[in-house]
């Protein structure tokens, strides 16, 4: 039975009110072509400090992006007051596509995913070579999440008037890792400083280690207008620093161009999401070797074409152990 007689028009049409009172829904988003470029420098509790040409702006992300969240390091499409004046708010309406991604998860059977960083091109691993004691196996895993995001590692030794670096720089040698080495005394007179900066001139580079290694003191040296709490001491027990950096800030390289991403002291780095078939990127000289592989393989099994490529004299034995021992870091505990 019609509800309606044949001649109707838009006035005889009931419509259902809107209970809410605001705007039908749409699955039509707005472009913002006209929305501003930005980068963002901290997150702190939802409210983004975001750089819009030479302003800082504190924004916040736009419903439509959903579950979509940006980090530090994301390149965004911000529009609203864009004046950066006090108590003024922006949006985030779009993030663009990312050129590299640091994760980790907090320990390997955690399924979510922590985002450390986007958009970095070089991942700074600092590492004590004495109080605290060196922990290869953090190291292992740093380099694993960096080999797997796209960035490339710099390896940092501090606290080199306390214990050679020799042990340690044979570990990572068939690497091929550029490093950096340092006493306390260049870390607090800013010699260090310099010397590390020579690596970083026109990145973005992501700082990570555990507390107490003097990460955040060499930060505070290379970007000096920026000074950010150091780490006080290390405990005597434990040989762990206390947590002084609680959120990743991006600062501008003092004098240069380049990005310094300080983050807060990490004591694990899980690797839940990490996919083997991106680690062997990493090294050029192997993967050619994987394309006789079966499918999914972990490459330390038996069938793995790896080895026949490595004694054939495609590659150096060693690469092919560092490989491993970075792969199977997955399955060993950090102190181990």
């Amino acid at each position: 039975m019609r509800r309606y007689g044949k001649h109707t028009d838009e006035d005889d049409i009931r419509s259902r009110p809107n209970r809410k009172g605001n705007r039908p829904r749409t699955n039509i988003r707005p472009k913002h072509e006209d929305a501003a470029e930005g980068m963002v420098l901290t997150v702190d509790r939802g409210r983004l400090t975001c750089l819009v040409d030479d302003r800082t702006i504190m924004a916040m992300k736009a419903r439509e992006l959903g579950r979509k969240a940006a980090v530090v390091g994301d390149r965004v499409a911000l529009v609203g007051d864009l004046s950066g004046m006090k108590d003024t708010l922006a949006r985030i309406v779009r993030i663009e596509e990312r050129s590299s991604l640091l994760r980790r998860t907090a320990d390997d059977d955690d399924p979510y995913e922590r985002v450390v960083v986007a958009n970095a091109d070089q991942l700074a691993i600092v590492t004590a070579l004495a109080d605290p004691e060196p922990r290869p196996r953090l190291i292992d895993r740093c380099l694993v999440a960096a080999y797997d995001g796209g960035l490339e590692p710099l390896l940092v030794m501090t606290k080199s008037d306390l214990a050679p670096p020799d042990k340690l720089l044979e570990l990572y040698g068939d690497l091929d890792i550029p490093y950096v080495v340092t006493s306390r005394e260049e870390l607090e007179s800013g010699d260090a400083a310099g010397r590390v900066r020579v690596h970083l001139d026109g990145r973005v580079t992501a700082f990570v280690g555990h507390s107490g290694v003097g990460k955040t003191t060499l930060v505070n040296a290379l970007v000096p207008e920026e000074r950010r709490r150091t780490t006080g001491h290390v405990n005597a027990v434990t040989g762990r620093g206390r947590h002084t950096t609680t959120s990743a800030l991006a600062l501008p390289l003092g004098g240069g161009d380049g990005w310094v991403v300080d983050t807060p002291g990490v004591r694990s780095f899980g690797l839940a999401h990490i996919d083997p078939s991106r680690v062997i990127h990493a090294f050029p000289d192997l993967e050619p070797g994987t394309e006789g592989c079966p499918r999914a393989c972990s490459h330390d099994e038996q069938d793995c074409a790896l080895d026949a490529w490595v004694e054939e004299g495609h590659a150096d034995p060693a690469r092919l152990y560092s490989l491993r021992r970075l792969l199977a870091t997955r399955e060993r505990k950090e102190g181990d």
